[in-house]
């Protein structure tokens, strides 16, 4: 008997034990044990990869635990790992869209489960929100037509989009369409989605070239689509054919820089990254926030790329 005493009594020891050493390896859950998900729409963009930084940055910052699940652009996988952040009872919930419509269930999962939840660069077409952190993509798109504009002077250009059904590819689409509209020595032969990516960009812009030889300038919606247009257009890019991208990604910039890129517009990622968790702390401890935030965004050229680098 004594003998097994001491048994169960050394097994409940080791239990202990291993109870804390779990809670010291969680770390960053802060006082009262906060966890924030973080469900990003892809990893496989630079742009996503700034904001998970600055979003884990703040985190550590907070004293919280941020987890980060990666959609890979499905919007299953997206409700999957939303459900997931659900059933692990987080604290709140940062959602970068796939896409604005198909999130919309995951959103209204979470506010049935009490969990309050922010979006992140895109917008949820349903569901309650607590804030949307975003740039201003309308502004930005019109300041890349314009600078589109006064970088071919005359002629068609071409217009890749982003994935139909976010929220960025429709303002940016609307903020060009608005600087094209203004004008008319100027107009778009040709405008398709190559989904925000570089590999569709480049397939894309040569199908469009293809077509419309004589397209004197491009406007990406994205800058990995900008970069894929680099590699079709070859030895005419930025120079025979003007390139305007969207988002200052570090390519895009050293791009710019080279000369194969004539522009793009900065946003700040990592910034959109921390103010969501900020105001998802400000958010569970009661205290209210705007329904938008916005970040800011700038144009670069050749000019001031150097201030970005």
């Amino acid at each position: 008997m004594r003998t097994r005493a001491t048994t169960l009594l050394v097994v409940l020891i080791l239990a202990v034990l291993a109870a804390l050493v779990v809670g010291c390896q969680r770390g960053g859950e802060g006082e009262g044990g906060q966890r924030i998900g973080l469900s990003v729409s892809t990893l496989n963009n630079p742009f996503f990869v700034s904001l998970r930084d600055g979003a884990q940055e703040a985190a550590d910052e907070a004293g919280v635990e941020l987890v980060i699940s990666d959609a890979q652009n499905d919007t299953a996988q997206q409700q999957d790992d939303v459900q997931n952040f659900i059933s692990q009872q987080v604290s709140a919930i940062l959602v970068n869209p796939v896409d604005s419509d198909a999130v919309v269930p995951a959103v209204e999962a979470a506010n049935d489960a009490g969990i309050p939840v922010i979006a992140l660069d895109r917008k949820a077409s349903g569901g309650e929100v607590a804030t949307t952190i975003a740039s201003n993509n309308v502004q930005g798109g019109r300041m890349d037509g314009e600078e589109l504009i006064r970088l071919v002077g005359s002629g068609n250009v071409a217009q890749l989009e982003g994935i139909s059904g976010t929220d960025p590819a429709r303002d940016r689409g609307q903020g060009f369409q608005e600087a094209i509209d203004a004008q008319n020595s100027i107009e778009v032969a040709a405008s398709q989605t190559a989904k925000f990516d570089r590999a569709e960009g480049l397939n894309v812009t040569e199908n469009i070239l293809q077509a419309n030889p004589d397209i004197k300038g491009i406007f990406a919606q994205n800058d990995e689509m900008a970069l894929g247009a680099v590699q079709a257009l070859g030895d005419q890019a930025g120079d025979e054919v003007k390139l305007v991208g969207f988002d200052g990604s570090e390519d895009a910039l050293n791009a710019i820089q080279d000369g194969t890129m004539n522009a793009t517009i900065a946003q700040q990622p990592d910034k959109i990254g921390s103010a969501g968790v900020e105001n998802a702390m400000s958010v569970i401890e009661g205290e209210s926030v705007e329904e938008n935030v916005p970040v800011e965004v700038n144009l670069v050229t050749s000019d001031n790329v150097s201030d970005f680098l």
